[in-house]
């Protein structure tokens, strides 16, 4: 299957962000591990967040789905499962419950996908060993898994590198409060992603799940034997899917309004606010929506570090190929880590489309104002890149084919309808739940 993209210079018009597909999962974690019922409204139905509702499912919750809403019945006792738990493509599926399934009855076989291979699991392997609990690398039927030993995790210390990935600290977060003595985490290198560890935070709060964290992120204090409690959650829109559109409108000069966004959150991918003012956009931020009024003249280059918000790097990559000068995205070594080498990526497909692009290990530069033309695009099974080709589409000349448009099910299914309803000509990328 194929989508294609039509050259569209003008698109206007108003539509809803997506559920945020961070909150989404970790709502979700929490719920599961929560004594009672717990309600998630407005979640995010994706590939990824089906994963983590099989795997909770699997160890013991009970999720219902009711209209827009979940209805997730927590379990008290987490029951191992040695058919194996499915996380599919999904880095924080895994990286999640891996934790959590050291705290069931018995032992979890955990499976996942071919791009899951290439991203590093080791450290939070390391430090579950440090804290109790034994895992052991496996392969079932040709699919790579991880078989997780349960019976409790034992606390204690543990040193882990905060610049490899967040989630192997979120993953902690959510099973050390359960831990049979006190948990410490010292980080050896600085965290990046600070965003999603706040996130899962305030998730855990709201569960009445308390700890410390050090003002510099290094090291994190986990009570033991606390008890989570049922809350019932509304999913905020996401940034990270949003900031397609708000780009979108943006290189087309287009006056568009994208509802459900809460300026207030505390996703770091928000920042694509400050980026675009900066940058000359006319950016109008309401209670519950951001307005694009378009930009006077040509936007200006800017100079991104990626440490934190690495999931805007693709769609800023494509901003960059029409701001006036040479844009800079650095510190971006982790995104040679994603579902696909992800800077790599971006320079081989943006390059095929005409863009002025340079990489090196960690960087990218893009010397704009370019001038695109269509090209068949390998998204390398990656839906951020598919997403931020689709949009440079929008000014190339000519028509783009975005090839395997199905990988957008990751974490916005409904990207290529959404584009259509702001006035984009595309053609294909229609997809069932």
């Amino acid at each position: 299957m194929e989508a294609i993209i039509k050259s569209t210079h003008c698109i206007t018009g108003t539509v809803s962000a997506p559920p945020s597909k961070a909150y989404t999962q970790r709502m979700l974690i929490a719920s599961a591990l929560s004594h009672g019922r717990s309600v998630i409204s407005n979640p995010l139905f994706s590939e990824d967040t089906e994963a983590t509702c099989r795997a909770v499912t699997s160890l013991g919750a009970e999720v219902k789905i009711k209209n827009n809403m979940w209805v997730v019945n927590g379990s008290q006792s987490l029951q191992g499962k040695l058919k194996p738990i499915d996380c599919g493509e999904s880095g924080a599926t895994l990286r999640f419950i891996l934790p959590v399934s050291g705290l069931a009855d018995g032992s979890s076989l955990l499976t996942f996908g071919k791009s899951l291979e290439k991203r590093p699991i080791a450290p939070l392997l390391q430090s579950l060993q440090d804290l109790g609990v034994k895992t052991e690398k496996r392969t079932i039927e040709n699919k790579s898994g991880i078989l997780v030993f349960g019976g409790g995790i034992n606390g204690g210390r543990t040193l882990i590198r905060g610049d490899v990935s967040s989630q192997f600290i979120s993953g902690l977060m959510f099973a050390c409060p359960l831990a049979n003595s006190d948990t410490v985490i010292n980080l050896s290198t600085p965290l990046e992603s600070k965003s999603y560890v706040e996130m899962t935070r305030e998730v855990l709060a709201k569960h009445g799940i308390l700890f410390s964290i050090a003002d510099n992120y290094d090291q994190l204090h986990i009570q033991s034997n606390q008890v989570y409690q049922n809350f019932d959650h509304k999913v905020p829109g996401d940034f990270s899917s949003a900031a397609f559109l708000l780009v979108a409108a943006t290189i087309t000069n287009s006056n568009v309004i994208i509802t459900n966004l809460d300026s207030s959150t505390l996703q770091g991918d928000k920042a694509i606010l400050e980026i675009l003012k900066q940058m000359g956009v006319i950016v109008k931020v309401y209670e519950n929506q951001v307005e694009i009024g378009g930009c006077n003249g040509l936007i200006k280059p800017f100079d991104i570090d990626a440490r934190d918000i690495p999931d805007l790097v693709p769609i800023c990559a494509t901003l960059a190929c029409f701001a006036n000068g040479i844009s800079k995205i650095h510190d971006a070594s982790r995104l040679r880590y994603k579902e696909s080498d992800r800077l790599l990526s971006l320079y081989l497909e943006l390059r095929k489309m005409g863009a002025n692009i340079s990489m090196d290990k960690t960087s990218l530069v893009i010397q704009g104002p370019c001038i695109l033309k269509g090209a068949v695009i390998d998204p390398h099974n990656d839906h951020r890149i598919a997403m931020a080709c689709s949009v440079a589409a929008l000014m190339a000349v000519g028509q783009t084919k975005i090839q395997n448009p199905e990988c957008v099910k990751k974490s916005y299914p409904e990207f290529f309808n959404d584009l259509r309803k702001i006035g984009a000509d595309v053609i294909g990328g229609k997809f069932d739940r």
